[in-house]
């Protein structure tokens, strides 16, 4: 039976195209739009879940992602 798993993604642009990032896999896919670039994330991250064998799984597995914003003073 499949499971679901909620994850992260964060998207950024980089010249024409977006690179997509899930932090706690420290995996990413690349598309020339944001919903190309996502839509290749999951499926880097479905891959990487059928080949993967649980100890690297649970290596590569950062639990606790947390994102915010910062105020940085500059000059």
């Amino acid at each position: 039976m499949r499971q679901t798993h909620q994850l992260t993604a964060i998207i950024e642009r980089e010249g024409d195209d977006y690179v997509a990032l899930c932090p706690e896999f420290d995996i990413t896919s690349q598309g020339h739009t944001i919903e190309e670039a996502r839509n290749n994330l999951v499926e880097a991250l479905e891959l990487f879940f059928e080949v993967a064998d649980p100890s690297e799984i649970q290596q590569r597995l950062h639990a606790e992602v947390f994102i915010t914003r910062l105020e940085v003073s500059i000059g």
